[in-house]
């Protein structure tokens, strides 16, 4: 999820663990502890762009980063805070430091929680920015930091946030399965054989979802929204994975494939080729749009080396995309 949404589940977190004890700086603390697994993004200052998103949501994000990290950075916090109780410390990070990656695991990216295992946690139930999720959370933890640190409606008000987040997050369960549903019936309805389907809300709601069909040749691409009265339509994307060759050999090739799970296409533009990550669908919504939200140009040097390079998106697309998704998730 976002940096803001990891900040106020961290912070809630952190309250519900020693706020009676410590007040305000239990906020803190665990709001800082809420975006520590985060800095694995700098990974792709010191490395290729494949490396970079192995590593994302990687180590960081598992449950033997939590339990190493949380009992070192309660004994830091310990040394020179008043409260000198490092169990309490250490057990403030390592709740703030675990339930970072189990809310990551909600989303289309995922997460490796059981990391060094080679599994990646991805629910695809809410999109990484949701203000239905964040903002009323948000709101109860500001109610709770004005409140006295043993005052009763300081506990209630974080629970309260904490009870209505995670009611929300089980919520997306049932409405990703509403939308599974709708999806398969199409497909059936429309006489489509298919070998899996992979589904998503779009950006920042539950109410939009889209869907990913694997064919034996192509991949269709769906919407369907809670508001629609007209039948699903899909669109048809070749795979067109012969381009890639003997590419197909190398091992960023392969790296790349396992990172997006099997669902790409590759594309040939002017004499190069482009592979499209389809788990994060398409920056507008024309029919065949070939604007994907991740691109990247394989781009292969004198010496046979092969780099992605990540195709850029301006504020131009994203402000289109949004203005494209508000009218279509009011219903076809």
């Amino acid at each position: 999820m976002d940096s803001l949404t990891q900040i106020v589940l961290g912070a809630a977190v952190g309250e519900a663990v020693l706020g009676k004890k410590v007040g305000n700086k239990a906020i803190l603390y665990g709001a800082i502890a809420g975006t520590i697994p985060d800095l694995d993004i700098f990974a792709s200052h010191f490395t290729d762009t494949v490396s970079a998103l192995a590593i994302h949501r990687g180590f960081t994000h598992s449950i033997v980063f939590s339990v190493l990290f949380a009992p070192v950075l309660g004994w830091l916090v310990s040394r020179y805070e008043t409260y000198k109780d490092y169990k309490g410390w250490a057990w403030l990070f390592f709740w703030a430091l675990i339930t970072h990656p189990i809310l990551d695991a909600h989303t289309t990216w995922g997460t490796q929680l059981f990391w060094p295992i080679d599994l990646r946690l991805a629910f695809k139930t809410i999109f990484v920015i949701d203000p239905l999720y964040t903002f009323p959370f948000l709101v109860f933890l500001i109610l709770t930091m004005f409140q006295k640190r043993t005052s009763k409606k300081r506990r209630l008000y974080n629970g309260i946030g904490l009870t209505l987040s995670t009611a929300y997050l089980a919520l997306t369960f049932i409405l990703k399965d509403a939308a599974l549903t709708q999806f398969k019936s199409a497909l059936h309805t429309q006489n489509i054989s298919y070998n899996q389907i992979d589904t998503r809300p779009s950006p920042l709601n539950t109410i939009l979802w889209n869907a990913n069909v694997d064919t034996k040749n192509a991949y269709l691409l769906g919407e369907y929204s809670f508001f629609d009265t007209k039948v699903i339509s899909f669109q048809s994307y070749p795979k067109n994975h012969e381009l890639l060759g003997n590419l197909i050999q190398n091992e960023k090739v392969k790296r790349m494939i396992a990172i997006s799970e099997g669902w790409f296409t590759i594309s040939k533009i002017d004499d190069k080729l482009y592979y499209n990550d389809l788990r994060f669908g398409l920056l507008n919504l024309e029919p065949q749009s070939e604007s994907f939200v991740f691109k990247y140009l394989i781009d292969v040097d004198a010496s046979g080396n092969v780099n992605f390079i990540e195709q850029e998106r301006t504020q131009r697309d994203g402000k289109k995309l949004m203005s494209a998704l508000w009218e279509r998730l009011k219903g076809n």
